[in-house]
């Protein structure tokens, strides 16, 4: 399993764009605050989790760059959600995070809690609390979720030094988690993702978060295919999980799931490279104005830049 995460209440300069701005602040009666220039921005600053520093990667088997110099840095307590183009790089990012085979880096470093993230194993970054929920999770025939949750959340708390639960522990450790999302006791023993809807796929990727309880979660698309009461359900439940110590990132095409997951940060991906990077807003004018609107935002700001001696 692959495990990832993403979350903190600060400000992040995107390096490799034309531009230094803030992110946004949340405020208590307002979504955000009206986002304003400074050369060097942190409010809020909780422990830099996780920091992607001009990361390049290429598809191994064809070669094919993708990733050509992303910078990201999350702190805790943030979210984020990437947004781009198909093609744009966003989904590679999050393969390459968590170290999917199909990816090679092949430049930058990514570090996560002060340790190079790109020198540890799949299941090591795993247990070190990195989480990915799929866009088109696996089917595993002949394995139950109640065995495959209990054997991951236990490789998990091994890490942490907690005891391991017997299955009669896991059973009362999970219910409540089901219960958040709405999902029957009955899905523990079905085999993992096997004949599930798409919506339970989601929404099974979200438990295994839960049980994980990881320190970031990485959450590619987890809005495609969803109904809007599934959203919902969904959505409440990854604000649930939330922590302050915790991150999330999340990828998305639309706004309607950052309507319910309110990020502090969003970020426009456009050939492998994090190009903009802002407020709700960014979302807003995505919306409204499309890519180009992006880029029309991104002109007017590169003309109001004084001009270097």
């Amino acid at each position: 399993m692959y495990t990832s995460s993403l979350h903190s209440r600060h400000c992040h300069i995107q390096r490799g764009a034309p531009f230094w701005r803030p992110l946004g602040i949340r405020q208590k009666h307002t979504r955000w605050c009206k986002m304003q220039r400074f050369d060097t921005v942190r409010v809020f600053a909780g422990e830099v989790l996780l920091e992607v520093k001009d990361l390049e990667a290429k598809v191994a088997e064809t070669g094919q760059m993708i990733l050509r110099g992303v910078n990201l840095t999350v702190r805790e307590g943030e979210t984020h959600a990437i947004m781009g183009t198909n093609g744009s790089g966003k989904s590679t990012l999050s393969k390459c995070l968590v170290g999917h085979p199909d990816y090679e880096v092949t430049s930058g470093t990514v570090t996560y809690k002060g340790q190079n993230l790109l020198d540890l194993e799949p299941e090591e970054r795993a247990r070190a609390g990195l989480f990915m929920s799929f866009q088109s999770p696996v089917e595993v025939p002949g394995v139950s979720n109640s065995d495959f949750l209990r054997l991951a959340a236990n490789a998990r708390r091994k890490q942490l030094g907690q005891e391991e639960l017997g299955p009669l522990e896991f059973y009362g450790y999970v219910m409540p988690k089901l219960a958040a999302l709405k999902m029957n006791p009955d899905f523990l023993n079905r085999d993992v993702n096997a004949n599930f809807s798409g919506g339970e796929k989601k929404r099974n990727e979200i438990l295994q978060l839960s049980v994980l309880e990881a320190d970031i979660a990485v959450l590619d698309e987890i809005d495609s295919g969803l109904d809007i009461d599934a959203l919902r359900d969904v959505a409440d439940a990854v604000n649930s999980l939330k922590r302050p110590n915790s991150a999330t990132l999340m990828v998305t095409h639309y706004k309607r799931l950052l309507n319910y997951v309110v990020p502090e940060a969003v970020h426009i991906m456009e050939a492998g490279k994090i190009i903009y990077s802002g407020g709700i807003e960014v979302a807003d004018i995505l919306e409204q104005d499309g890519y180009e609107g992006i880029k029309s935002r991104m002109r007017e700001e590169a003309s109001k830049q004084p001009v270097s001696a």
